[in-house]
């Protein structure tokens, strides 16, 4: 949720080591499984109960499953038998081939598997029926604790399974992902074969990469596997093609030829590229593929939301609301090796929107533009204005707007300052996001968005004038006849002043002003401290409250009588507060109606209560200016008081 209450001081985002455990109870997986040792029971998992609930949301399945524990389906359960290969993910009924396909190629790193699959558990003297898996989402390490509960037909396992039927390691890591905050949910997986073996819209994992000498010349070979564990490519090279006949059997065996069908296949690299239209590859951490690289990935990355009413602008297609999207700074100081220029990945992640699915929630279309940083000094204008998009065209953008869970790019560009767009399709959409930077240099990133900088004048000491203005001298009779002899207005009295002068501006489009506005009025002004207003005072006011309407009719740009809460950024800024993305978030929230609008009411008393407040806080922060200590009676007080 984007309206909680956030730390205003800007967050590092730092890669942690330890993962965090996700379970109700609070307590990590060794705590549980000594529980259950000490009281010799075996370990169930309340929040994913043995029941179709935690397994579905919009269908049941065809058959009744039986959930059962791995000992009650094999007499001899192990976890993991001979080592984890990738021959030990069979898929089952579950469409989640893109799922399995990972896993696989999970097993060719031992070390990565070994951080996802701990080796601290098995069937053995310390089995309790609990396990645990570690899942990397969202910046930060998981640690999901389970019970071995697994749903079977016929006393079989009705989804992820080992080709070995007494290993268990490969269905229990599928149930832990399950429970992980997002949904797998079956993806009713398109069958439809292509003449050479491949399945149309399936998932497959890249195992090896070689050359084979054929007939005199070198020729480039993939090795790719499918996750159902058989059903194979029938082109060249593949299990029982005529071109393994010229390849002796020494070089077959390096290259671990068969004539199996176990789901695994050779093909030529040039039929790889014709058949298959994308190859995903993903690290786990900002390093290089391997730990001895000569080249490391440097990392940023950004936690943001899209708000409906301040931060969900829509794409550049939408110029009006564009501009109000979240903005990230990007500066590229230093070129690659022998290159001319900088090269970094962007890669835009909408959060949570499959474990909102149940919800009717479905993946937004996002992407991201990328524009240069105009000349002038961007560290003092902060959010690049309307204007700024009206005039200059992106340097480089995702390759399109697609309603996938990441989207993703690589990008090289000259040194300098850039600005990086991210946003979904449409406007007024609403989901939180995360934006990765990977960059092969030191890339230098800063959210726009994160600094809050009040500019506000000296205010006036309420002196008498000389002569006074015909308006001036209106004012004087209706606050005097009001007021009385003491000269002095209550905010009762205050509000009937302003309603009779305000309903007068047929430009305003509201009803009245509240009594809760006045009060605020006086708060801002009353420098006696006796909750009244003196008519200087007022005539003070007066001139402020005027500006303000000014700027309320300047930025009502449809001319409607009130104003867009994507303009109230523009408005507060030429007011003088430049504020924070979420800060203007929670002001949305607060004054803007189910339109996005706000009445001159709303507006004054946002005004008026942003005002009051800085004042305060600059007049409390004497030796610090960025800070104030204060504590929990001075805190009320001082809240109680704006």
């Amino acid at each position: 949720m984007p309206y909680l209450h956030q730390s205003l001081r800007p967050q590092p985002h730092p890669v942690p080591r330890d993962a965090r455990t996700i379970h109700s109870s609070g307590r990590s997986f060794e705590e549980l499984r000594q529980d259950c040792l000490q009281s010799s029971t075996l370990f169930e998992d309340a929040d994913f109960p043995a029941s179709n609930n935690s397994l579905f949301y919009s269908e049941r399945p065809q058959v009744p499953f039986v959930w059962k524990r791995p000992g009650e389906i094999v007499e001899n359960p192990e976890f993991i038998l001979g080592g984890a290969t990738r021959t030990d993910i069979c898929q089952g009924e579950l469409g989640d081939c893109w799922l399995l396909a990972a896993i696989a190629s999970l097993t060719l790193n031992q070390k990565a598997l070994a951080r996802v699959v701990p080796q601290d558990q098995d069937f053995g003297s310390g089995y309790a029926g609990i396990f645990h898996f570690q899942f990397w989402q969202h910046s930060e390490w998981l640690d999901v604790v389970i019970d071995d509960r697994l749903p079977t037909f016929r006393d079989r396992l009705v989804f992820l399974h080992s080709a070995d039927h007494n290993e268990f390691w490969s269905a229990l890591l599928e149930k832990a992902y399950a429970k992980v905050p997002i949904q797998i949910q079956n993806a009713s997986e398109s069958e439809a074969r292509t003449p050479f073996g491949l399945i149309k819209g399936h998932a497959y994992t890249v195992t090896g990469l070689d050359q084979v000498n054929f007939q005199g010349r070198k020729i480039k070979l993939i090795r790719v596997r499918n996750p159902w564990g058989q059903v194979e490519w029938n082109g060249r090279w593949s299990d029982s093609s005529l071109e393994w006949r010229s390849v002796n059997l020494e070089e077959q065996k390096r290259l671990g030829h068969s004539a199996l069908d176990d789901g695994e296949f050779w093909m030529a690299f040039e039929d790889f590229k014709t058949h298959f239209d994308k190859v995903e590859i993903c690290n786990l951490t900002p390093d290089a593929l391997e730990d001895n690289a000569l080249h490391r990935w440097e990392v940023t990355v950004h936690q943001g939301s899209w708000v409906r009413g301040s931060t969900a602008g829509g794409c550049r297609n939408f110029l009006n609301t564009f501009w109000t999207n979240p903005q990230i700074k990007l500066s590229l100081t230093e070129k690659d090796e022998g290159q001319d220029g900088c090269t970094f990945l962007a890669a835009l992640m909408q959060k949570d929107r499959r474990k909102l699915k149940r919800f009717g929630a479905n993946m937004l279309t996002i992407g991201y533009a990328i524009y240069q940083c105009p000349d002038k000094d961007q560290d003092k204008d902060g959010h690049l204005s309307r204007d700024f998009f009206r005039y200059n065209a992106s340097l480089a953008r995702s390759k399109t707007f697609i309603n996938l869970r990441e989207v993703s790019g690589r990008f090289q560009l000259p040194p300098g300052d850039y600005v990086l767009i991210p946003s979904t399709f449409e406007p007024h959409q609403e989901a939180d996001f995360c934006l990765r930077i990977f960059s092969e240099k030191r890339a230098v990133t800063r959210d726009l968005d994160e600094n809050t900088d009040i500019d506000l004048p000296e205010p006036p000491k309420p002196t008498p004038q000389e002569e006074e203005t015909e308006e001036e001298r209106q004012f004087r009779a209706l606050f005097q006849r009001i007021a009385g002899e003491d000269m002095e207005v209550t905010a009762e009295e205050l509000e009937y002043v302003l309603n009779a002068v305000l309903q007068k501006k047929t430009a305003l489009k509201f009803k009245k002003l509240s009594l809760l506005s006045c009060k605020n009025i006086i708060s801002l002004m009353d420098t006696s401290g006796n909750g009244k207003l003196e008519f200087e005072e007022f005539r003070v006011f007066w001139n402020k409250l005027k500006h303000w309407m000014s700027l309320f009719l300047q930025f009502d740009v449809d001319k409607s009588g009130t104003m867009s809460s994507y303009e109230l950024r523009n408005s507060l800024k030429a007011a003088g507060f430049q504020l924070s993305g979420h800060l203007l978030q929670l002001i949305i929230l607060r004054y803007a109606d189910e339109s996005l609008q706000l009445d001159f009411d709303d507006y004054l008393n946002c005004m008026v209560r942003l005002e009051n407040a800085s004042r305060v806080f600059q007049s409390l922060s004497v030796e610090n200016k960025d800070f104030i200590h204060l504590n929990i009676n001075e805190f009320i007080i001082l809240t109680m008081n704006i």
